[in-house]
């Protein structure tokens, strides 16, 4: 009878763990999602609001390679087909660089337009790199600093041969220097 009786509560026992995890796991997913959809803002801009920013973008103003910036529309990135090899001078010694670029456009035409002239923003952005020194590459401003006069150059050209500016962001998606 003694034995009976174990048995019961052993079986009471397991049934209250059982329940106990199963409370545990309905709450973690009531959490996970309650903080779903507070973490998730409306931040998201329709296709509408897009189009609606294009066309009145175009309307006021004719030519964006004025401005400086490319156009609006979903965000494509163009990588170089390989990354930039090269060596920099430095206070102490030349250090060895090596580079890896993704360009930000906008919309399917920018990313033709930059696929197309691949050869050229190469040879633009190895002109920028050949310009740096190890001492600033060092430096989180100095990389910052690279990038910006990237952009620059890279976004000079693109309105010189396509008559936009092509290009929002250059991107390094690697940086390693020896």
């Amino acid at each position: 009878m003694a034995d009976e009786q174990e048995l019961e509560m052993e079986g009471s026992g397991k049934k209250k763990q059982l329940i106990i995890i199963v409370a545990i796991v309905v709450i973690l997913a009531i959490a996970g999602a309650a903080a779903f959809v507070l973490l998730s803002g409306d931040d998201e801009v329709s296709q509408a609001e897009i189009d609606a920013a294009l066309s009145s973008d175009s309307a006021s103003e004719p030519a964006s390679a004025s401005s400086g910036k490319a156009k609006l529309g979903s965000a494509l990135y163009v990588p170089m087909p390989r990354p930039f090899r090269f060596n920099v001078p430095g206070a102490a010694r030349d250090r060895f660089v090596e580079i890896r670029v993704q360009l930000l456009v906008r919309g399917a035409k920018n990313e033709e337009a930059a696929k197309k002239h691949v050869p050229l923003i190469e040879s633009t952005l190895l002109a920028v790199f050949s310009q740096a020194n190890a001492d600033d590459l060092a430096t989180t401003a100095g990389k910052t600093a690279l990038k910006d006069k990237s952009l620059t150059e890279v976004q000079k050209i693109m309105s010189e041969v396509e008559g936009d500016a092509i290009v929002e962001r250059v991107l390094f998606t690697g940086f390693v220097m020896q």
